[in-house]
């Protein structure tokens, strides 16, 4: 091999890792939109339990966990005093925590009166378990949890019952 050849070599082996370098670079500065399922979340507005449209769209931008649960279901009702607590704690920390009842009015109202909970609460009804499945929970079991992060994508996923150590490890990050 010449020296000439020898320096080209150099040279492209030299332009193509800063070519690489370059394109890595661009791809961590550039975030990805939104999934699709994320999308037509931020779209949605669920009926409160006091009969009042909730629009999830105004919590865009900060961290939202977002608890679907029902009544009917012992494990969901066994998370939601971990949750109600977590929200407490981080409420401060921008996060925001919404519970989607698949479910009624009549019994969350009932449910509601005889365990509070500081976060807000909206019904999903029986179509909500379309949209679990939507956001990733092909099964549609409950509960099932998720995070959307600051920028509205779905940046974490928990099927069964969260604990609040878990949920607080998430604030942290």
């Amino acid at each position: 091999m010449t020296p000439l050849s020898r320096r080209l070599l150099l040279a492209s082996a030299g332009l193509g890792a800063a070519a690489l370098g370059a394109t890595f670079a661009w791809r961590q500065g550039s975030k990805p939109p939104p999934s699709a399922a994320a999308e037509a979340f931020w779209a949605r507005r669920f009926p409160g339990v006091d009969g009042a449209e909730l629009d999830v769209a105004r919590w865009r931008g900060q961290p939202l966990l977002v608890n679907f649960w029902a009544t009917w279901c012992p494990p969901c009702i066994k998370e939601l005093p971990e949750i109600n607590q977590f929200y407490g704690e981080a409420k401060g920390k921008g996060w925001q925590v919404l519970g989607l009842a698949i479910d009624q009015a009549e019994p969350v109202k009932a449910f509601l009166k005889k365990t509070p909970l500081d976060f807000s609460i909206a019904l999903a009804g029986a179509q909500g378990l379309s949209l679990v499945r939507e956001l990733g929970n092909p099964a549609g079991g409950l509960p099932f949890s998720l995070v959307f992060d600051e920028r509205g994508e779905i940046s974490w996923r928990r099927l069964g019952v969260t604990h609040l150590q878990e949920l607080r490890a998430l604030a942290s990050t």
